[in-house]
Parts: C-alpha cells; sequence; structure tokens
C-alpha cells in the first residue's frame, strides 16, 4: 500500500513536512474560534487539515500542546529595544495585549488553563515556548537597572507577571474586553511605576 504525504515525510532519517504543521495549526486556530476549547477534537482538527490524528501526535502531545501553539505562535517577539524604559515597556505592554487579544487566544485561554494547572510537565513545556521573549525581558531591565533607569529591586518575572497577567485576566472576567489604547496607557504608567527610581 501507497504511503501518504504524511507518512513517507515522517519516515526516519527525512525531515518532518512543515506544510502540514502549517495547515494542523490553521485548521486549529479557525476551530478554536468556530466551536470553542472544550468542543476541539484532534479528528475535526486533523479532517479540517486534511491529515490523519497519527500525523497530529507526532507532532504535539495532545490537544492542549496543539493549540497552546495555535494560540501562542512562537513568532511572539518583543521590538528591539530603544533605550527608553517607558517606550520599552509600553511595547511590552502592546505586545501582551495583542498577544492575549486575539480571537484564537480569547477561545483557547479558558481551557488551556485548567488543562495546565492539571499537567505539571504540559504546563513546563508550555512555559518554555516563552523562554525568548521573558530572556528578552530580563535582558532589558538588567540594562534599565545598570544605567539606573529602574530601581534595582525589580525582578523581571513580577514585571512579566504584571503584563502578561493583566491581559490575561483582564480577558477572562470579560471574555469581550476591548483593550484599547487607553487600556495599554494605563498598564504602562502602573508598571513604570512600580519600576522607576
Amino acid at each position: 500500500m501507497a504511503k501518504n504525504a504524511d507518512e513517507a515525510a515522517a519516515a526516519p532519517g527525512r525531515p518532518r513536512d512543515g506544510r502540514i504543521d502549517a495547515a494542523v495549526l490553521d485548521a486549529a486556530a479557525e476551530l478554536l474560534v468556530d466551536v470553542g476549547y472544550s468542543r476541539l477534537t484532534m479528528a475535526a482538527i486533523a479532517e479540517r487539515a486534511q491529515t490523519t490524528k497519527t500525523a497530529l501526535y507526532r507532532r504535539w502531545s495532545g490537544k492542549p500542546e496543539l493549540v497552546h501553539e495555535a494560540a501562542f505562535p512562537p513568532a511572539t517577539t518583543l521590538p528591539p529595544t530603544t533605550g527608553d524604559i517607558a517606550a520599552d515597556i509600553r511595547a511590552m505592554v502592546v505586545v501582551a495585549r495583542d498577544l492575549f487579544a486575539s480571537p484564537v487566544t480569547r477561545a483557547a485561554l479558558p481551557g488551556l488553563i485548567a488543562d495546565m494547572g492539571a499537567d505539571a510537565e504540559l504546563a513546563t513545556r508550555v512555559h518554555g515556548r516563552f523562554a525568548e521573549a521573558f530572556g528578552a525581558v530580563h535582558t532589558r531591565l538588567v540594562e534599565a537597572v545598570d544605567s539606573g533607569e529602574v530601581r534595582t529591586d525589580v525582578d523581571a518575572d513580577r514585571l512579566i507577571e504584571v503584563m502578561g497577567g493583566a491581559a490575561m485576566l483582564r480577558l477572562l472576567l470579560d471574555p469581550d474586553a476591548v483593550l484599547d489604547d487607553d487600556w495599554v496607557e494605563q498598564m504602562t504608567a502602573i508598571a513604570l511605576h512600580g519600576v522607576q527610581r
């Protein structure tokens, strides 16, 4: 029996077919918005992506990990620093706002939080996907401490929690909330007040 394209691509020593990855992530994102997290199934994602459940499980451990990648793309990065801590923190708030305010993330968030709370290994893998962005915030704060822009006792992890957590909580409390420029300015002011000398 002839192998399908995915089975051939997954053979030992052959690279994974990136087109299938993209099709699966697109399908998951579309279905999240259409049916919501609780009604989303791996079978439905495979059917929408025109592949097999086996292909999905070859790439992701299960629905939570697949959905996390669909809702929080690996390309999520911070813009280059400007040398002005106020502008840089505002840019960080905008990234958090844009990340959590997308329709896909709004649909995924409640279910993902529940699944990550029940699976410590999943939570660790998911957090690891943000390591680069978190590292960039830490590096910027070290520079800001060295230059005297912020207090020496400022903790990068706490700043990340303030910015990302604020956007996440706002949307959990009010899924239809609009995180507009006024919200960005208020969160920036709160974060700056907490870090500056």
